[in-house]
């Protein structure tokens, strides 16, 4: 599977440099969702841009990170999703579940507000502790 890692500050952004997601290149893509998560990043951001075709095995890799990146308060944003994947997205309602943008820089606010509710969050919970 070919893809590029850009380690951000805030976030990884996950580019699988591949038209197909399939039963072939689903497993490698959860083991790199894994390894990025393991290595202590909480958000990563799935650019799906050059992706043209999901088929189960590649939406149930989209569901693995998303439960992984989200288990520790982390988010986990695709961005760039294309019209083939986003109908199959939408037949399977994981439209409802997952976080759906459209580019990088939306993506990048949404973990930055992200952020935001998570730190205020914490500070609730220390005022009423």
């Amino acid at each position: 599977m070919k893809y590029s890692i850009d380690k951000k500050e805030q976030y990884v952004i996950f580019t699988p440099q591949e038209e197909k997601l399939d039963s072939l290149l689903a497993p490698v893509l959860k083991s790199e969702l894994l390894t990025i998560h393991a290595e202590g990043f909480e958000n990563l951001v799935l650019d799906m841009s050059e992706v043209k075709y999901v088929d189960s095995s590649g939406l149930s890799a989209l569901l693995v990170g998303d439960r992984e990146f989200g288990k520790n308060g982390g988010v986990f944003i695709i961005s760039g999703v294309q019209d083939h994947v986003m109908k199959l997205l939408k037949i399977s309602m994981l439209d409802k579940k997952l976080n759906l943008v459209s580019s990088l820089e939306e993506a990048s606010e949404a973990i930055f507000m992200h952020a935001i509710e998570s730190g205020a969050e914490e500070e609730e919970e220390e005022e009423e502790g």
